[in-house]
């Protein structure tokens, strides 16, 4: 369904664009139907660049981004908005994705006025509240609230049922529990696995390696914007073959061991 192949991303700096930065080094990627895909890697990896590019926010500057076989890079106007019935995307901080000053669910008109302009008010607040209880909120507790009155967890299942209300086909989730406590990832997750289950795609940006073997099919490990290994997540964290996964997995604390303890 989404294809990465060869994809480089290079920005320009400098105030004459003299210097370049390489952010993402020829990365090839799959992401199948009601398949979760784990993009794993620490900060300045490349991770959220990816999902800026397979959303269109940001164009390859080599390779090619396919979404059923069709270029992604180059969409505009009524293409673009074509793409994102399909491929919506939940971002880290769901606080600074609500305007403070409306309602939460100003979320949902906007997607009403952009996709659904002719659909009835009654019949879009029927879609609306099916939405949510999709996402396991009572409406009557996210209505009408401002972004302050909810919890983050609230918020962001809220801007997965906006994606919901598209319909669409695959989710870029970047970092969307890295904020959340421990309890409410767990919800997250589990959404996510049910979604999963209804055919929903998802790709699954984190730097937490835990959380991508909880949830993931596969798995791919970034470092510096290139791919040095991929596979079943089973397979790659149970016989990583490159040392910097290695490196990855020793680092993940042991419930069962103290910090000044040696691992057992």
């Amino acid at each position: 369904m989404l294809e990465l192949e060869a994809v480089s991303k290079t920005y320009r700096l400098g105030a004459f664009g003299t210097r370049e930065v390489t952010a993402v080094r020829d990365v090839d990627l799959t992401v199948e139907r009601g398949e979760v895909v784990s993009l794993i890697g620490e900060s300045g990896s490349g991770k959220t660049t990816i999902g800026r590019m397979v959303l269109g926010l940001a164009a390859p500057t080599k390779g090619q981004i396919r979404f059923d076989g069709v270029p992604v890079t180059g969409r505009r106007g009524r293409a673009l908005k074509g793409y994102h019935r399909q491929v919506q995307g939940v971002f880290q901080d769901p606080f600074s994705t609500f305007n403070p000053v409306f309602k939460a669910d100003r979320v949902f008109a906007l997607v009403r006025d952009g996709f659904f302009p002719d659909v009835p008010t009654t019949r879009w607040r029927e879609r609306v509240e099916a939405a949510l209880h999709g996402v396991r909120l009572e409406p009557a507790d996210v209505l009408d609230k401002y972004p302050h009155q909810l919890s983050g967890g609230q918020l962001q299942r809220m801007l997965i049922a906006r994606a919901l209300l598209l319909d669409i086909r695959l989710l870029v989730a970047d970092e969307i529990i890295s904020m959340l406590d421990a309890s409410t990832r767990i919800d997250v997750l589990n959404l996510l696995g049910e979604l999963k289950a209804a055919g929903l795609a998802v790709l699954f940006v984190t730097h937490d390696l835990a959380l991508g073997t909880y949830i993931s099919d596969r798995t791919v490990i970034l470092r510096a914007g290139e791919v040095v290994e991929a596979g079943p997540t089973q397979e790659v964290f149970a016989d990583p073959r490159h040392e910097y996964t290695r490196n990855l997995l020793a680092a993940v604390p042991h419930l069962h061991s103290r910090w000044d303890e040696p691992v057992k």
